[in-house]
């Protein structure tokens, strides 16, 4: 905490020293000029625009006395800027924002009748030279997107508007093949940890101004996880003399309600932002089933940004974010009905071990992020840019177990592995800080960027587990070699004929001929009314749980130096990067990153090809549980609750090194289409993954040999088109994994070879269409997901790979392996026999293969499942959300009210995102959700 305290302190007296003396620009840039009559005098009261008909930016302003324009936080992209004024003919000139160094303008007018301005004259507005493919979003597009998840629109954004992403539960996304590896950069501060709404809080969508999303070789500026980069531009309050603002509030399915207020206030010389807004929902997570149970949660965001222009040279920005969430973990209809004991909570009268009712499970979570991030930018001269900032982030999560611990025991019949075996609590605590300075060049034919960059993660984590399945480590069998449940049976010595109060004879110790009792899981094991808990052989022991602390501190540097190099129609990228990892494992690595790209003016084609080698550091999330754990007893025993789950392995996770190869092209179609096409390979040694920890909702990462990812990824947008903009997302890629597990708890069973990971899907769409014919018109919007579906967990099937799961001979499927509830939420059926939450498909538990299947799952037919080229999968499915609304509905100027409806899942389509997951269980998309907002805006 000192540590963490001193760092705060550097990073705090940085951004008041900062304030004092400097000026930043942060990740966008800054377009000025000067608008000029034919005599070279200056035009007073020119309207300029700035453009990019792809990504729907666009801002007007007006000159001033002196004749001259400026436009600030500029995103980086190509622009179309045009001008005009009474008694003139209209303007026009392209310009390039690709660094912080101002770009100047001059635009002459001719006398003549005025133009309108122009919104793309040519084809070639609509492509970039560019080596490295990205997706550009703004805001005026995705304002109107119907977005799936209130408390994580950004990734919902990310899913719907990039290619080659694959969507999961709960805000998860798997960028190009890899399970969530992929970093944020907003205003250029680097955020590398997890952003699924289970890990961390997300930036609201409400303070994002534009969005560019990098699906090509990463720059050699970016690392750490680079499957998919998000750079992120915040709304700025700079240069609005008049102020703006929203005020919106909705209400929904699931008793959904949002309110939220932004105001932009400033002057030439300084400027705010500020965004509120607060979440409340009876469905806030994706749960195992369709039907709720048990899922309300809240959240509360806070964001600011402060720029000042002290001189001009010197100006300074700074992010100020926190945001809370609180929320319970869907329950499943058997945690719903505490039928979790097979029969036994209910043959005692509803009581567990401790004589208390054992009632629904109640786990819930809560977690706390805030953010500080002041930059300083100093213009050195016309060519060149200095830029220094500092940034503490912290994501503080805690999870919280049923008041009563028996009440977290769901099923885990075998090999499914979907149960909960112990009750768990969390603390834990993720400090991220650092600093990052870079001076940007340009000169010629020459954009040159060098830079350096310092972080420093503090990790904190505080478990505390107790064993609630009283079959987990039963010290006695019965008869029939099935673990006795008799709470007074705490030791296997005396079990052959035991005689105890209440207590039968014919026991036998467990060990022969099943898996032993083990002494040290007996400390722990809260359904033993006689264990030890407090005695010198339970270590970390209070209350009959256990106790785990870790710590550790990670410290990453990286310097970097790149150059956009121009000659003619071609642009060459040229990049050089130095990581250094030193934390639990230490690693350094010189990374090349290389691109080409050539635009074929005539036909507004451009080609291009781009190769990187890139450090992908381990994920933070419970990295020290991770990487520690198997050396721990008692941790190493909870794991062997978990299906193939013995601790195999016991090497700390450590970075691993990928070469990818990128080719593709752009290709433009008169002025009202343009396709991006591009073909991804990867290969990566030492990929992660994650598991999870003995049976529970804590999740840690694991690391494998090596994976394989080929795909391609497209992307068609329509910019407009007499008030129509569409655009269409679609890909493939493969995600192939290697075993042996090289690094990390051993918690997944070994001998898969080869073996598609469980975000791999075939392919994937986004179509998105929107109409507005005027704007004092409503608008619709409109899309269509399709995802051919994920691998799926253990599904039961009949011969192939089934040896790997709950398998039968060629001809039978055994399915006694999934409780009745989990038959059901994978839709099995046996003939005309569906399951139901409390009925299996089979009363004997074999069906045979003729008449399996499953309404959500696509089952490989008998003896032909294999792992790596055909394994179970979710079924597909076709998602449509619509919006429909008025941004102006009394056609008023100054104030105006707005009105929208948006339905999400359209159709009501009951479908999975996963089933049985080794990383996150079974979740279902959501069911059918109509939300109504209206707002007011000034």
């Amino acid at each position: 905490m000192m540590k963490v305290a001193s760092v705060c302190l550097v990073v705090s007296a940085l951004g008041l020293a900062v304030v004092v003396s400097s000026y930043a620009q942060s990740s966008g840039g800054m377009v000025r000029g000067s608008v000029l009559d034919p005599s070279g005098a200056a035009i007073v009261g020119a309207t300029v625009e700035i453009q990019n008909p792809v990504s729907h930016y666009d801002k007007t302003t007006q000159t001033n006395a002196q004749g001259g324009f400026e436009f600030d936080n500029v995103p980086y992209n190509n622009y179309h800027l045009s001008a005009s004024a009474t008694g003139f003919q209209g303007g026009e000139q392209d310009v390039n924002v690709r660094s912080p160094v101002a770009v100047e303008a001059k635009i002459s007018l001719k006398l003549g009748v005025e133009n309108q301005s122009v919104t793309v004259t040519t084809a070639g507005d609509l492509v970039e030279t560019d080596p490295s493919t990205h997706t550009d979003v703004d805001r005026e597009l995705f304002d109107k997107l119907p977005l799936e998840s209130a408390s994580s629109s950004l990734s919902s954004l990310v899913t719907l508007a990039s290619p080659g992403v694959s969507a999961d539960s709960n805000g998860l996304f798997h960028g190009l093949g890899d399970h969530a590896s992929n970093s944020f950069s907003v205003d250029g501060e680097p955020i590398t940890d997890q952003q699924s709404k289970v890990f961390s809080n997300q930036v609201p969508i409400d303070a994002v101004q534009s969005m560019e999303v990098i699906e090509g070789a990463p720059p050699a500026e970016y690392g750490g996880k680079t499957s998919l980069v998000i750079v992120v531009t915040t709304r700025s309050g700079l240069g609005t003399t008049t102020p703006h603002g929203d005020v919106t509030a909705s209400y929904g399915t699931f008793g959904s309600s949002n309110e939220g207020f932004d105001l932009a206030y400033g002057r030439d010389k300084w400027g705010n932002f500020i965004s509120v807004s607060g979440l409340n929902s009876g469905r806030f997570l994706d749960g195992p089933e369709y039907q709720v149970f048990h899922d309300h949660g809240n959240e509360e965001n806070v964001f600011d940004r402060l720029d000042f222009k002290f001189s001009d040279a010197d100006s300074i920005n700074i992010n100020l974010g926190f945001t809370r969430s609180w929320f319970q973990n869907p329950n499943s209809y058997d945690a719903e009905t505490a039928t979790a004991w097979n029969g036994l909570v209910v043959n005692n009268g509803g009581l567990g071990p401790n004589g208390l009712p054992v009632g629904s499970a109640d786990q819930r979570s809560k977690i706390r992020t805030f953010n500080i991030a002041p930059v300083w930018t100093r213009l050195l001269n016309p060519h060149a840019v200095l830029t220094f900032g500092g940034f503490v982030r912290q994501d503080q999560f805690n999870y919280y177990p049923s008041d009563n611990p028996f009440a977290d025991l769901t099923p885990d019949p075998g090999f499914a592995g979907d149960g909960q075996s112990a009750s768990l609590a969390q603390s834990r605590r993720l400090t991220n800080a650092g600093v990052r300075s870079n001076v940007s060049y340009i000169n010629g034919i020459h954009n040159i960027k060098i830079g350096a960059q310092y972080e420093h993660t503090f990790i904190t984590e505080r478990d505390t587990l107790g064993l609630v399945d009283p079959t987990g480590n039963a010290p006695c069998l019965n008869a029939n070699l099935s673990p006795d449940t008799n709470p007074l049976l705490t030791n296997s010595a005396g079990c052959t004929g035991a005689l105890l109060p209440n207590v039968g004879q014919g026991f036998f110790a467990n060990g022969d001929p099943v898996p032993a009792f083990n002494p040290i899981l007996a400390c722990y094991d809260l359904t033993r009314t006689a264990a030890l808990p407090g005695s010198d052989g339970c270590p970390n022991s209070a209350s009959g749980n256990y106790r785990f602390y870790g710590h550790a501190d990670i410290k990453e540097f990286a310097f970097y130096v790149q150059d956009a190099i121009t000659v003619h129609n071609w642009t060459f990228n040229l990049g050089l990067r130095f990581d250094k990892y030193n934390g639990i494992t230490s690693a350094a690595q010189g990374e090349p990153r290389l691109g080409a790209a050539y635009n074929f003016k005539p036909t507004s084609t451009v080609i291009r090809v781009s190769y990187a080698r890139t450090m992908e550091s381990p994920f933070n999330e419970n990295l020290v549980l991770a990487s520690l754990g198997c050396t721990d007893p008692v941790i190493a025993a909870f794991q062997t609750l978990v299906p193939g789950g013995a601790c195999v392995t016991t090497s700390p996770l450590r970075p691993g090194h990928r070469n990818e190869f990128h080719a593709g092209i752009s290709q433009a179609f008169g002025k009202y289409l343009v396709i991006d096409g591009e073909y991804i390979w990867k290969y990566t040694h030492d990929a992660f993954d994650f598991s999870v920890l003995a049976n529970t909702p804590i999740t840690f990462p694991i690391e494998w040999t090596a994976s394989k990812i080929p795909g391609y990824a497209i992307r068609a947008t329509v910019p407009n088109f007499h008030g129509l903009t569409a655009f269409l997302v679609t890909s493939s890629v493969a995600a192939r994994f290697f075993s042996p597990q090289a690094a990390g708890v051993g918690s997944t069973p070994v001998g898969f070879g080869v073996f598609r990971i469980d975000h791999d899907e075939i392919f994937n769409q986004t179509t998105h269409l929107q109409y507005q014919p005027s704007k004092k018109l409503p608008w619709l919007s409109f899309n269509w997901r399709y995802d051919s579906g994920q691998v799926a967990g253990p599904v039961p099937c009949a011969g192939g790979d089934c040896a790997n799961g709950p398998g039968g001979s060629d001809a039978v499927v055994s399915v006694s392996n999934l409780t009745p509830d989990q038959q059901f939420e994978g839709g099995l059926y046996c003939g005309p026999v569906h399951a139901t939450p409390t009925t299996p498909i089979s009363a004997t538990g074999l069906c045979p293969a003729g008449l399996y299947g499953s309404t959500l799952l696509s089952i490989p037919a008998a003896g032909t499942e294999s792992i790596d080229h055909n394994p179970p999968r979710i079924s597909s499915r076709n998602l449509f959300d619509a919006a429909v609304g008025h941004d102006n509905i009394f056609h008023t100027d100054k104030y105006r009210w707005s009105a929208r409806v948006t339905v999400v899942n359209l159709t009501n389509k009951e479908a999975l995102y996963n089933f049985l997951s080794t990383f996150s269980g079974t979740h279902y998309v959501s069911p059918r959700a109509i939300t109504g907002t209206i707002g007011f805006h000034f």
